[in-house]
Formats: C-alpha cells, structure tokens, sequence
C-alpha cells in the first residue's frame, strides 16, 4: 500500500539530511507505529506519505514514495485526498470551520459526495469518536483532547485507505486515547485500512501495532519489524519493555498482560523492600518559603541521569532562580466556580499549593484542568469563590506584575513565542521580565545546548520549543510555575531532562502545577494529585494513594506489580540493586 524506494528529505540550510535512504514497504490493512526519539524524521516521513514533503514543506526528495500507486512526487496533497487523510500534531492548524458538525462534513463537500451519504458518516463519526454531544459546539470552546478528536474524526468521514497520524493521543486522556486507538483498530481489522502513525507514548499504541517501524537516530538506517524484535533494540522504549530488560525476560512483554503473567519472581524479590516514597504521607506538602529549601525528591528520570547542563544550570544560578520569600502561598483558590460561555468549567473547587510542591492536575478532556491554570493566570474570571496567587488577584493584577508571581507554559509553546529568532524571543523576554540582558539566552543555552542565536522557534522541535518556551517564563522568576500538558510531542529521553529540570525547579522551593493526561509522568515527578471531573475536585492526595487506586491513571509499572505499590522502573531497579 505504501512504498517507499530509497527515499530521502533534505531541507535547504540543514546540515544534514532529515531523512537517509529510506527503503521499505507498508502492506495493506496494517496498522504500522513509527518510533524514534525527536528529532529524526517522523514527521517528515508522514508527510511524504500524503503528499506535504515537498509540495508543502519544501525541500528536495530523492528517491520515490508512492501510495495505492500513485507517486507523491506527481501528486499533490489535493491528489490524494481521497486516498490519505492526514491528522498533525496541532489540531488547531487542522481546522477550516466554526463548530463539530461542520469541521466532519468539510473533508465529504470537498471530495463532493452525497448529501444523505455525508450525513449518515457524520453520525457515525461522532458515535465512534464520542462526539455526539459536541456536535453544536464552536471549536474554539473545546478543550485539547476534543479537539483532537474532531480532528481525527475529519479525516475519517471521507474514509480514505491510508490514515497517517502524528502524536494522535497526545492530547487525550487515558480513556479517550483507547477509544481513538479502538476506532483505528477497528478500521484496520473491518475495512482493511492502512494505518501509520508517529507516537512518543509508546506504552499506549505498542500492543495495537502490527509492525514498528524505528528511525534510530538522524541519518541512521530505519528498522521495520514485529514490536518485540524492534524493541530489543530501540533506543526508545515504554515502561513495560524497560521493566522486561531489567528483569531479563524473553521475549520482552508489550503489554501489562503479557508482564503480569511473568512478574510472579519478581514480585518475590521485591517483597522485602519499599519504594521511595514519591509524595510525603501528609496530602499538603509545606515547606520553608526560603530560596535553599529542599523537597523530598522523586525518583529518579526512567531513561536519563540528571543531565549535565542542568546540573550546571542549577549549581550556578540557584539563587537567581529562587523565588523570593512570600507571606502568601503561591497560588489558593477557595470555593472557585468558572462558566465560559454555556459550560460550568469549574465547580467550588478549593485547591492550595505550596512552595517546593509539584502537583499534577488530571482527570478527562473537559474536566477543568486548562480552566484552573487559566484562573491562576487571570485568563478567566471566577463567576464564584476566589483565586490568589502570591496574595493577588489574577485578573485584577497587571501583567508585568503578574508575571513575576505566576508563569505559564501552555498546551502549545509556540503561543509565547513570536519573534523570529531565538536570540529575540530572549531579548524580549529579559525586558518584560525586567531581567539583566542576557538571562533568558543564559538560561537557554544551559536547557539547549548547541542551540544558535539566529534559528527560528518554528524550526525547532516541540521538545526544544517547550525548552525554550520555559526559559521565557523562568526569566521573571515566578513563584508559581505551570505547564499544560508539558510533555506533548516528547520522546522519552526528552521528558527525562525536563523532569530533571523541574525537580531541581522544586528543591529550589519554586511551586508547580501541571495539568497532564502523562500518568508515567506523574508517577515520576509529582508529589501530589488532584483528579478533576466535571469541574470537581474528586480526589487530592499523594501521589501514591491516588493513582494507585485509580485503573484509569495507574502507570504501568503499579499495574504490573499490584498489589505492591510500585510506580516506577526506577523505584524497582534501586531496590533491586
């Protein structure tokens, strides 16, 4: 179905090729994952596929791809329509309409089909990806995790043969993302549908493949195989594959099941020793306000020591990056309720956090998370109950102070950046911070090492915009630090320095709050969990306690080893040692 003959990608200004000597063939009705750490190529591969490299991208491609016969060379994007819906990484930049129904229709009218058959996919489409009762909604009102959903679902409705995705359950919830990947299964088992998607999480998409193709590293020759031969060899792997490395198992397990049935001997092992504890026993953890304050540190990054230019980083500008002492605690809402437009976002909810704390926000699309960064930032107004941060009011405080008490990083890092060079986005932000020159770019060349002054933030990765976009908030030194969603589009090695980071953003006694669907990352880094639904808080209490007992935001290595209390390859492999 998909053919690809010696192909390689290089873009004008780069010193290397984004992809070498590509050669191999996707057959019909499978569902194949492309696996790799950032920066080699997925996207660029995908986009051979359906026509966007070079048509879109620009470039030059050697060598041929073609899809049900035809030659990607020859035929544009338009060309293939019919043949390749493509989802990207931004559900946003997918758009062309105002609401649900209508962004499912578009794709039919273009490709001119029936009335009555375009209604009838349509009402399937939102049955299948549970988007029936959004159908009226604007597409602007929808959380990140619907969004992706419509997009998805956009491509479907003119049910093409090839489907190629880029991160598609980024942004969706646990639950959600296994309803999205049962709709792809389905379409691949029932209507023979090849299916190619690029996917960091692999812990969520490896038991569904048929095949993996790896891109190892830039330039290095791609691996397409059975999941548990790829993985022997990959230098990204989910936590389950990490665990059958330490254990020694063979094959390796690719799914929890699979794990579960071989863990009994370990088990065993493990029976005499405890876990370090990720949280503090107590639900609120309260530190001393000052800059040196420590924070019971969570284990260590699964894939990654603490890497070297954080270490620097840290050691020498701990106290420029520590907030200043505060009377008040670093964010508080009380009895907190947000309506925007005709939805009650957030319902009474009272959260405190505290210096040196990291809490990760979680719960389904919808349930609230992005709305309460929102109403610590002043993005949003309460219509009930109240939200401080630092003892002000966000929405009644201006900007250049706020953002000294409070910083957020959003869904999409490029929303902060706007200049066309890195060496400007710093530039500026040194001057809204009121920061000495130099900062924000000493900040960067630390978390970005090898980065230059003159390349664009488009042209960077979206690790490396998330990286660059968190220097910019750490600039004015916020007590306050949130992300959202902070680890979309990262590989593995990637989240690992960016845990690093955070760690270290914490024992300094900075406040973190992240709204994440990432339970491995919540596992790994936070202290505390506060589980969100319907604007509710439901559950709020050490990290431990809550996703332990949760079947939805278990991480794997807790559902491999349950009933013991594990949470990650980490905890297992110190205590094995």
């Amino acid at each position: 179905m998909i053919r690809f003959e010696n192909v390689s990608v290089a873009y004008d200004g780069s010193p290397r090729p984004a992809l070498h000597h590509v050669d191999f063939t996707i057959p019909e009705g499978e569902l194949v994952l492309l696996a790799g750490p950032s920066g080699v190529g997925k996207s660029t591969l995908l986009g051979t596929v359906s026509g966007l490299v070079p048509h879109f991208t620009g470039g030059t491609l050697h060598g041929r791809v073609t899809v049900a016969g035809r030659d990607t060379r020859t035929h544009k994007p338009r060309e293939l329509a019919d043949v390749v819906g493509t989802v990207g990484q931004d559900p946003l930049s997918h758009f062309v309409t105002d609401t649900v129904e209508e962004e499912l229709a578009y794709g039919m009218e273009s490709l001119g089909l029936p009335p009555d058959v375009m209604r009838r996919r349509v009402e399937e489409t939102l049955d299948l990806l549970g988007l029936a009762a959004l159908r009226d909604r604007p597409l602007a009102s929808l959380s990140g995790g619907q969004q992706q959903r419509v997009a998805i679902g956009s491509v479907l409705t003119p049910h093409p043969r090839v489907l190629v995705l880029d991160e598609p359950t980024s942004a969706l919830d646990p639950a959600a993302a296994e309803e999205v990947l049962a709709v792809l299964l389905r379409l691949v088992h029932d209507l023979g549908t090849t299916v190619l998607l690029a996917e960091h999480r692999l812990e969520r998409v490896l038991q569904y493949a048929d095949r993996v193709a790896l891109l190892p590293a830039p330039g290095a020759a791609p691996r397409l195989g059975i999941p548990a031969e790829i993985m022997a060899v990959s230098p990204v792997y989910p936590p389950v594959v990490d665990l059958g490395r330490l254990a020694g198992w063979s094959p390796l397990p690719l799914t929890v099941r699979d794990a579960r049935r071989r863990a009994a001997e370990l088990r065993t092992r493990l029976d005499e020793h405890e876990p370090h504890p990720v949280a503090p026993t107590a639900p609120h953890l309260v530190v001393p306000a000052a800059p040196n304050a420590v924070v019971p540190a969570a284990p260590h990054p699964v894939q990654a020591p603490l890497p070297s230019p954080a270490r620097r980083l840290f050691r020498r500008t701990r106290r420029a990056l520590a907030p200043a002492p505060a009377p008040a605690p670093p964010a508080e809402a009380h009895a907190l309720s947000v309506r925007r437009d005709r939805v009650q976002a957030l319902r009474r909810v009272d959260l405190s956090v505290s210096p040196g704390e990291t809490i990760a926000l979680m719960g389904r699309n919808g349930a609230g998370k992005s709305t309460l960064l929102s109403a610590f930032t002043g993005l949003v107004e309460p219509s009930a109950g109240a939200v401080r941060v630092g003892g002000a009011t966000p929405h009644r405080t201006p900007p250049r102070d706020l953002v000294r008490r409070v910083g957020l990083v959003p869904q999409e890092p490029r929303d902060l950046l706007y200049a066309d060079t890195v060496a400007a986005e710093c530039a500026a932000a040194d001057r809204d911070a009121g920061a000495d020159p130099g900062t924000c770019r000493d900040l960067v060349g630390e978390l970005l090492p090898g980065i230059t002054d003159g390349i664009h933030p488009r042209d960077l990765s979206e690790g490396q915009r998330l990286t660059l976009a968190l220097a910019v908030v750490l600039t004015a030194r916020p007590p306050l630090l949130l992300l959202d969603e902070p680890t979309r589009g990262l590989d593995y090695a990637a989240k690992a320095r960016l845990v690093a980071v955070l760690r270290e953003l914490a024992t300094a006694g900075h406040a973190i709050v992240l709204a994440t669907h990432d339970v491995e990352l919540a596992a790994e880094l936070a202290h505390r969990v506060v589980l969100l639904a319907e604007g509710e808080v439901i559950a709020d209490g050490p990290t431990a306690e809550v996703i332990v007992s949760s079947p939805s935001f278990a991480p794997q290595v807790t559902k491999i080893l349950a009933p013991q209390p594990w949470l990650t390859v980490t905890q297992v492999r110190e205590a094995l040692a």
